[in-house]
């Protein structure tokens, strides 16, 4: 029997969230085949958390653990952190570091994918399509002007690198804007400015199942609020139709492009890419790499819709990742 580890916690406003996936992945987890840890990682404490709910400090020096006397160490991490340290490279890096197989994707594309600004650039020579874009970093002028002409109006302020759409505003007049911006300073110092993209969205989860990249039905996600933020994410503010209301040719275009991404930046394990359907061209937003995995995310909905089941999804991550 192996020993996972399945990280949970982290230290961004996605923590809360990151302990609902983590527990589903601990209730899913085939235990006939695995023991399952649930390990907390947060700003104060890194800790195993027993059945009881007992705690036990984690070893930062080779990610072990002692319980009643007896050394705890771990064949493999299943990561559930979205945001920092589990989804932006440090963690990836620091599992590297100890030669510790792990079921994301490496720590460079783990940085990368988080810094949507870098992202989206990497792939524009691919000829991937985006919406038009403005870049801020905190401290520098703001020119209310020149950020309408370039992005016009209504348009998306939103954190370069934070996830669950904390700090994200639609703006819809430039008297907005400074407001906006300073919103998505408190959740990071690098901001990207978008231009408004009305279209269809569509969410498509990329991963490697039994060796082979594969594309998995694709939802359109249909919001009650003024974009899919917080609420329509997971407040039940939105419809998640899975899969897509859209053409054949549509789906198999948005496939071949999110599996061409998947590719180009050498992911592996678990990916979900948001894109907006405008004038029939996909346009995409950005690449999630640790999406949730509550089984009302999108990735587990979807994993459903191609027959895979939970505990099939879960098992097959730790399989390629100890493979590897």
């Amino acid at each position: 029997m192996k020993n996972i580890a399945i990280v949970m916690g982290g230290y961004s406003s996605e923590f809360k969230i990151s302990l609902i996936s983590g527990n589903v992945v601990y209730q899913y987890l085939d235990k006939t085949k695995f023991n399952a840890y649930r390990i907390h990682i947060l700003k104060e404490k890194w800790v195993y958390v027993d059945e009881n709910e007992t705690e036990f400090p984690i070893d930062r020096n080779d990610f072990s653990t002692t319980v009643n006397g007896e050394k705890i160490n771990f064949d493999c991490i299943f990561n559930a952190i979205h945001g920092s340290p589990g989804e932006d490279g440090l963690l990836q890096a620091y599992f590297e570091l100890l030669e510790l197989p792990h079921t994301s994707c490496d720590y460079y594309q783990a940085a990368l994918t988080f810094n949507k600004r870098d992202l989206l650039s990497v792939l524009k020579p691919y000829g991937i399509k985006t919406a038009t874009s403005y870049y801020l970093n905190k401290g520098d002028a703001i020119y209310t002007d020149q950020i309408v002409t370039k992005v016009g109006l209504p348009c998306f302020v939103k954190p370069n690198k934070a996830g669950s759409s904390f700090g994200i505003s639609k703006v819809k007049t430039a008297a907005e804007l400074p407001i906006a911006i300073e919103m998505a300073y408190k959740e990071d110092n690098e901001i990207i400015i978008e231009s408004f993209l009305d279209g269809t969205e569509v969410s498509v989860g990329v991963i490697n199942y039994k060796g082979k990249v594969t594309v998995l039905p694709i939802t359109e996600i249909v919001s009650e609020n003024d974009f899919f933020d917080y609420e329509a994410k997971y407040l039940g503010k939105s419809q998640e139709i899975t899969p897509a209301r859209i053409s054949t040719e549509m789906t198999e275009k948005i496939a071949e492009i999110a599996k061409r991404v998947y590719e180009i930046l050498q992911m592996k394990g678990f990916s979900r890419s948001e894109f907006i359907i405008v004038n029939e061209e996909p346009h995409m937003l950005e690449m999630n790499t640790i999406p949730g995995l509550t089984t009302e995310s999108l990735l587990p909905q979807q994993a459903e819709a191609a027959g895979i089941t939970l505990e099939e999804l879960f098992s097959n991550a730790i399989e390629l990742a100890i493979k590897e």
